[in-house]
C-alpha cells in the first residue's frame, strides 16, 4: 500500500496541467488555478482519498504521457472497463463498446444514466444508494410528464432512520433524500431540478425548495437547488414506496437518484475542519514570504501585505480565520459564518473572490489565529512583512487619540491677547502696520476727523475717551427736529459758559 501510495505520488508530480485537470474533474474536485496549486491538490488527494479507482485514474493518466511504462497496466485492469467509472458501471454491454480515450481516460459513448455521477455535498454523507440515477424518460410529446420508480427499504435500513437523533423538530440526522441532474456522464453532476417539478411519495405530495426572488432587477427568481427530504411519507417497513415526479420536457436530460444519507450541520463540519485542515502558523510564515519575493502580479518590489482583521461576510472582527488553499491571496474570512451561510443556502463561493470555495479545500490559518489572540480588539488591520513577521496597523481614529494624549501630556502657557483691554482701562498700543493693514493709507485722516482714533507720531493709536453715549442720542434728536436745526453742544452734557475755570 505504501510503496503503490509513493509511486502515485510521483506519476502525479510528472503530470501536465491538461493531465490534472483531467484527473481532479474525474474526482469531482475544481480544476481551477496556476499547475502548482493543480498539483498541491491532485498530492492532497492521493494522500487522504486513496482508493484503487483513484489509482486506475492516475496510472491510466500517466500510461496516456509515457506509453512505454504501461507495459504492466493490461495485467492489472480489465480490458474495455472504463477506469473513471468503473464502480458504477453495471451494464454489460460497456465491455463490448471498447474505449474512447481522451487524455488518458476513457470516454463513455452514450452511457445509461447509471453512468452519471452526482457532486459530493459536505452536509450530506452517504450511506447506501437506494436507487442508482435513472434517466427520467419522455413517454409523449407532452411538455408535463410524469416518471413513476419504486423502491423499498430493508429492515436495517427502516432502523437507522426510525432510531436516527433529531437535528431539529422533526428533521432526524438520517434522511432518505432524492436528487435531481443533468443527465451527462463526463465529470460530475450538481443538483438541478427541471421546469415545472412536484414529487409525489406514496400519494403525498412533499415539499420542493420554492422559487427565491432575486434583489436585482430584471433577473428571475431562482430556485435552490438541493436534495430532496422525502424521509416524512415513506413506509418504515417492507412495503414498497412509490415515487411520482412531474416534470417539464423542455429538451434537457434529467437523471433521478434515492440515497440513505447522514446529514452534518454547521457545527459537525466546523469541528472536523477543526481536526483535519489547519495550516501551521510556520507553513503560513512561509506562504507569505513566497508571496512576497516571488508574487508575479507585481512589477514592483513589494515590502509587505496588509490583511484585514475583518470578515468580509458579517463585517466582525475574525473568530477563526478561514481561507481556500487555491486562493492566491491571504486575507481569510470566518469559519463558523461561512459554514453557517452555505448550510442556508448553499453556494461554496470564497467571498473575498468569489472563486469556488469547496468544503475540503477549506483550511484555519495557523498563524493569523495566534495573530487575534494577541492583538487587541482596537486592532483591525496588520501587515505581513518580507520576513515572516507582522506589525498592527492603527486606523486614524487611534491616531487622533494618541495625538490627544501627547496634547495632554504638553505643558500649557497662557496666551495674551494684546488686543484686548486690559484691566485698568487702557489699552495697548496697536502697530501701524496692523492699522494700515486694515484700514489703507487714507484712513487714518478719516478716522481722526469723526472723533474716532487718531494715529500717533510714535506709531501708535489715540483713542479719543471723551465720547458716549449721548452722541448717538443727539444725533437722535436732530432727526426728529425738521423746522429749526437744534443748537450746538460739545462733547459735554452741559454747556460751556457754566464751565468756571480755576
Amino acid at each position: 500500500m505504501a510503496a503503490e501510495l509513493v509511486e502515485a505520488m510521483n506519476m502525479v508530480k510528472s503530470f501536465r496541467v491538461s493531465d490534472l485537470q483531467t484527473l481532479l474533474a474525474s474526482m469531482g474536485r475544481s480544476k481551477s488555478g496556476l499547475k502548482q496549486d493543480l498539483v498541491g491538490r491532485a498530492l492532497r488527494l492521493v494522500q487522504t482519498e486513496y482508493s484503487p479507482e483513484l489509482l486506475k485514474n492516475v496510472r491510466q493518466l500517466y500510461e496516456s504521457r509515457f506509453p512505454k511504462s504501461a507495459a504492466w497496466l493490461p495485467a492489472r485492469r480489465p480490458e474495455g472497463v472504463p477506469v473513471a467509472y468503473s464502480s458504477l458501471s453495471s451494464s454489460p454491454s460497456l465491455t463490448s463498446q471498447g474505449t474512447d480515450y481522451l487524455n488518458g481516460i476513457s470516454k463513455p459513448l452514450h452511457t445509461p444514466a447509471t453512468e452519471v455521477r452526482l457532486v459530493p455535498l459536505p452536509f450530506y454523507q452517504t450511506l447506501e444508494t437506494l436507487l442508482a440515477p435513472t434517466e427520467l424518460v419522455a413517454h409523449n410529446s407532452e411538455k408535463l410528464q410524469d416518471s413513476h420508480c419504486v423502491f423499498e427499504l430493508t429492515p436495517s435500513q427502516a432502523d437507522q432512520v426510525r432510531n436516527a437523533s433529531e437535528l431539529r423538530a422533526g428533521i432526524r440526522s438520517v434522511q432518505v433524500v432524492l436528487r435531481i441532474c443533468y443527465s451527462d456522464p463526463i465529470g460530475v453532476q450538481e443538483d438541478q431540478y427541471p421546469p415545472n417539478i412536484a414529487v409525489k411519495v406514496n400519494q403525498s405530495y412533499c415539499h420542493v425548495p420554492s422559487h427565491v426572488p432575486s434583489n436585482k432587477p430584471g433577473v428571475e427568481p431562482r430556485r435552490p437547488c438541493r436534495p430532496i427530504n422525502i424521509t416524512p411519507w415513506l413506509h418504515l417497513s417492507s412495503v414498497p414506496n412509490r415515487v411520482t415526479i412531474t416534470w417539464g420536457n423542455f429538451g434537457k436530460r434529467y437523471s433521478v437518484a434515492v440515497y440513505l444519507v447522514r446529514v452534518f450541520t454547521a457545527a459537525d463540519l466546523f469541528n472536523r475542519l477543526k481536526l483535519c485542515s489547519v495550516e501551521s502558523a510556520e507553513r503560513c510564515r512561509e506562504r507569505i514570504q513566497d508571496k512576497l519575493r516571488f508574487d508575479p502580479e507585481s512589477e514592483i518590489a513589494t515590502t509587505g501585505l496588509r490583511v484585514s482583521l475583518i470578515c468580509p461576510l458579517v463585517k466582525m472582527r475574525l473568530g477563526v480565520p478561514c481561507r481556500v488553499l487555491t486562493c492566491a491571496h491571504l486575507q481569510c474570512f470566518d469559519a463558523v459564518f461561512f459554514l453557517q451561510m452555505n448550510e442556508k443556502k448553499p453556494t461554496w463561493t470564497c467571498p473575498v473572490c468569489d472563486k469556488p470555495a469547496p468544503f475540503e479545500l477549506l483550511t484555519i490559518d495557523g498563524l493569523l489565529s495566534e495573530i487575534l489572540k494577541e492583538t487587541s480588539e482596537d486592532i483591525e488591520e496588520i501587515e505581513y512583512l518580507t520576513d515572516g513577521s507582522w506589525r498592527p496597523i492603527r486606523d486614524e481614529k487611534e491616531k487622533d487619540r494618541d495625538r490627544e494624549r501627547e496634547r495632554s501630556n504638553t505643558p500649557e502657557y497662557p496666551v495674551v491677547d494684546i488686543c484686548i483691554p486690559e484691566a485698568n482701562g487702557h489699552s495697548p498700543a496697536h502697530s501701524s502696520t496692523s492699522l494700515s493693514g486694515r484700514s489703507g493709507s487714507g484712513s487714518v485722516g478719516t478716522s481722526a476727523a469723526a472723533g474716532g482714533p487718531a494715529a500717533a507720531p510714535g506709531g501708535g493709536v489715540v483713542v479719543d475717551l471723551t465720547l458716549d453715549s449721548s452722541s448717538e442720542e443727539d444725533s437722535d434728536d436732530t432727526d426728529d427736529s425738521n423746522d429749526s436745526p437744534a443748537p450746538k453742544r460739545g462733547r459735554y452734557n452741559y454747556d460751556k459758559d457754566l464751565v468756571t475755570a480755576y
